[in-house]
């Protein structure tokens, strides 16, 4: 049996997620903007229940909860969406890392083009920026600091409490993109400090294709954000159209699941990763990452002497893995996150990322090891 392991990627469904979008769908298939009839007052209720299971998740409140698409579209108009405000404030600089996901980095690389300054932070050889390095960066007219939770191809964790510690009473908002994070890593997301989160339904056991972007109030005044497509009014005005109830609904049950099973969900996945790790020790393995700092579902891997794809077809018919950011495989460039390292390139060629979830059965350890010999034995 072929065990999927890519769920940094996306994850399975959970079937009770999916029995209630599965509701929404059928019998309770309502508009929530629809305020004359029980059918759309009923769906109208599931909305903003959704959100309140959000916003619990996040350590907010429900009026913070903007509804979009997933952490790209949360990514864009948490960063695009601040431009008008930072030009109008007379401030042009921002703070990220080299880490971010793309849909972070390139909307930070239209603002450059747009005549913004950004200042990239370099990682530690480990995969993870300093709360000082991220600091100094700052200066006056810094309107944005950006910094994700948990990188999606390494699993590292940023320091993003230390940093919104730090940030203070400094005018700049602060934005995590918490995809990989959300429900998973929950205390850091609770610090008040932290402006902006985007959150990713698929990486949660919830439908692709629904996410959301918490915005927070701070000194009584939500972030100035405008938004990027224009027709209706919904979500506060900055994320117009239909509401798709039913992936809403997935999103907020897949939230208060994860926020209840937490600590059992954890536990799985640090037993699963001792285990797979243990297996693969007897294989000249390199961790890309640092393990002190990773979560405990997900592990970035070299094997001496493998490039990636041989890896992976030595494997295909135990694990399904991915060699790299699933997202931004069709670009087939070396991985930035990878580079920022100063890995070798033999080790960025030969990189592969296992993720998996609290649900994902062991694979055979012992023939994934024994796959990997005969490919050796067979080069050598």
């Amino acid at each position: 049996m072929t065990v999927y392991l890519d769920c940094a990627a996306t994850t399975p469904v959970d079937p009770r997620v999916g029995d209630e979008v599965m509701r929404f769908l059928g019998k309770s298939f309502g508009n929530a903007g629809s305020r004359t009839h029980s059918v759309g007052l009923r769906a109208r209720k599931a909305l903003e229940q959704a959100r309140d299971r959000v916003a619990r998740a996040a350590g907010t409140r429900r009026g913070d909860v903007v509804f979009t698409s997933g952490a790209t579209e949360s990514n864009n108009l948490a960063t695009l969406g601040l431009e008008a405000a930072a030009r109008d404030s007379g401030r042009h600089h921002v703070v990220s890392t080299r880490l971010e996901h793309r849909a972070v980095l390139e909307p930070l690389q239209e603002l450059e083009r747009r005549g913004h300054r950004v200042e990239w932070v370099a990682p530690q050889p480990e995969g993870r920026v300093t709360a000082d390095s991220i600091l100094s960066a700052l200066r006056p007219d810094t309107w944005l600091v950006s910094v994700m939770q948990v990188n999606n191809e390494i699993g590292v964790r940023q320091p993003i409490e230390e940093i919104a510690e730090r940030l203070g009473d400094h005018p700049a908002l602060f934005h995590v993109d918490a995809a990989q994070g959300f429900g998973k890593e929950p205390e850091a997301l609770r610090h008040p400090r932290i402006d902006l989160i985007s959150i990713s339904g698929h990486k949660l056991h919830a439908p692709q294709g629904i996410g959301a972007l918490v915005a927070r109030k701070r000194g009584g005044k939500r972030p100035q954000l405008q938004p990027l497509m224009w027709g209706g009014g919904q979500e506060r005005g900055w994320r117009p159209g239909t509401h798709p109830v039913a992936l809403c609904v997935g999103l907020g049950l897949a939230a208060k699941l994860a926020s209840e099973e937490c600590h059992e969900r954890q536990v799985r996945c640090r037993e699963f990763g001792r285990q797979l790790e243990s297996a693969l020790r007897q294989l000249p393995i390199h961790i890309n990452g640092d393990s002190p700092h990773r979560v405990d579902s997900m592990v970035n891997l070299s094997v001496e002497g493998l490039d990636a794809r041989s890896l992976i077809e030595a494997w295909e018919p135990f694990v399904a893995i991915s060699d790299g950011a699933a997202c931004s495989s069709a670009t087939a460039t070396c991985s930035h996150v990878l580079a920022s390292l100063g890995l070798s390139a033999e080790r960025m060629e030969g990189a592969v990322r296992l993720s998996w979830s609290h649900e994902t059965p062991l694979p055979d350890l012992a023939g994934m090891v024994q796959a990997v010999q005969r490919v050796q034995a067979g080069a050598a």
